[in-house]
């Protein structure tokens, strides 16, 4: 775990923003919000959120590599020296792609990660992507390669590798790609981080050996603008680029990431295992209720215990380096799961304290007293200490606050 240091500078960075429609109205990530286009991510990263640094998945998309290109032939954007491109001079664009690996070693399909430090090479990867994929344009497409293949090609072109959202039931790595271990699909020393995605945090990962020797990001897979920065992490590095990211992902030369920020777990929407039609949580497996056996949804928290136990007699000989320490995670819960901060509220907290990084973060009671209802003002306080009573989430639907 890297300390934060006077001498560095730390970032809140979200690497894991859609694209939903580009500009022409063309789909990318058909299950976002048409209004997810590349310049209101930008807008709505900047302006409202307060970030530095997004991850811009899809970018792979033909059209949405002609909208990066027009923003650096209009000066609107820049190369930076490290990687990246730098938007106003204010936030750092990372080029990223999300896909879909289902090969004969996994059992479901797995979702992964791939990013890189400049338009030309992420061009040259979408290339490559479109012989093996049946439509380019598309967001989380099946790419039709071996695990080990992909990440071949993904180190070839100085990118990073990370499996997505790791523990959701659905087209993740821990959740339904494999039976035991990560090495039945990829390479073990060609993962650059794991991102744990919703209904996870460190304390659960953690309990899965394999884990324990990944830094981990912290994410919101936005699927529109309202999403993003939900989770998110913060990160110590001299400038905000790809370089220094790299870096960072390595934990050397005092660059890090010192906080993980996500929703507390018990939030997520798969967090316990529910029956799907009657919503009530299982038993030993099954619907109290009696409703049919394909209608639980198995949730993360009980995977996660199902693997550590599988995980216990696992040979670690795999890497020379020794476990990560991980920094604190700091369970968040986002504005808009607070009951009575509605759009007014939303409005009034943005126009007194500019983004939604610093309500969250900096802003003090007494602050937040002079603008809010104190009801709103001590469940935003409460959220931030993790004090809230929280009723848990699972089958596709999200926690709420009690």
């Amino acid at each position: 775990m890297v300390v934060l240091s006077s001498t560095k500078n730390k970032y809140y960075m979200d690497l894991h923003i859609h694209i939903g429609r580009t500009r022409s109205g063309r789909p990318v990530k058909i299950t976002a919000s048409n209004q997810l286009t590349l310049s209101n991510v930008l807008e709505e990263s900047l302006v409202r959120k307060g970030l530095s640094i997004v991850g811009v998945i899809d970018s792979h998309s033909p059209e949405v590599l002609e909208e990066l290109e027009e923003l650096l032939d209009t000066g609107y954007a820049r190369e930076l020296t490290g990687g990246g491109l730098s938007y106003l001079d204010q936030i750092t664009l990372i080029l990223g792609t999300e896909l879909e690996i289902y090969d004969e070693n996994s059992i479901g399909p797995i979702h992964v990660l791939c990013f890189f430090p400049t338009i030309e090479l992420m061009t040259v990867f979408s290339n490559w992507c479109k012989t093996r994929m049946k439509n380019i344009h598309l967001s989380s497409q099946r790419i039709y390669v071996s695990g080990k293949e992909l990440q071949k090609q993904v180190l070839a072109l100085n990118g990073w590798f990370i499996p997505a959202h790791v523990f959701t039931p659905f087209k993740s790595l821990f959740g339904k790609g494999v039976n035991i271990s990560l090495e039945e699909v990829f390479d073990f020393n060609d993962i650059h981080a794991m991102e744990l995605g919703l209904s996870s945090n460190t304390q659960m990962a953690e309990k899965l050996l394999e884990m324990q020797y990944f830094p981990f990001l912290t994410n919101s897979d936005a699927h529109s603008t309202a999403k993003i920065g939900r989770e998110h992490q913060i990160v110590q590095l001299n400038e905000p680029s790809f370089k220094e990211l790299t870096l960072a992902l390595k934990n050397e030369a005092d660059r890090g990431i010192i906080r993980n920020i996500g929703l507390d777990p018990r939030l997520g929407k798969y967090y316990r295992t529910i029956c799907k039609v009657c919503e009530t949580q299982a038993v030993n497996g099954e619907c109290p209720n009696g409703h049919d056996q394909t209608k639980i949804i198995k949730g993360v928290s009980e995977r996660i215990d199902d693997l550590a136990l599988k995980q216990s007699s696992l040979v670690m000989n795999k890497r020379k380096e020794e476990k990560v320490i991980h920094p604190p995670y700091i369970h968040q819960v986002p504005l808009d799961f607070i009951p009575g901060c509605g759009a007014k509220t939303m409005d009034k907290l943005l126009s007194n304290f500019q983004t939604e990084m610093k309500i969250l973060h900096e802003v003090s009671g007494e602050e937040l007293l002079a603008v809010v209802p104190e009801n709103i003002a001590n469940k935003i306080l409460a959220a931030r200490a993790g004090k809230l009573m929280i009723k848990e989430g699972g089958a596709g639907k999200y926690g709420k606050i009690n």
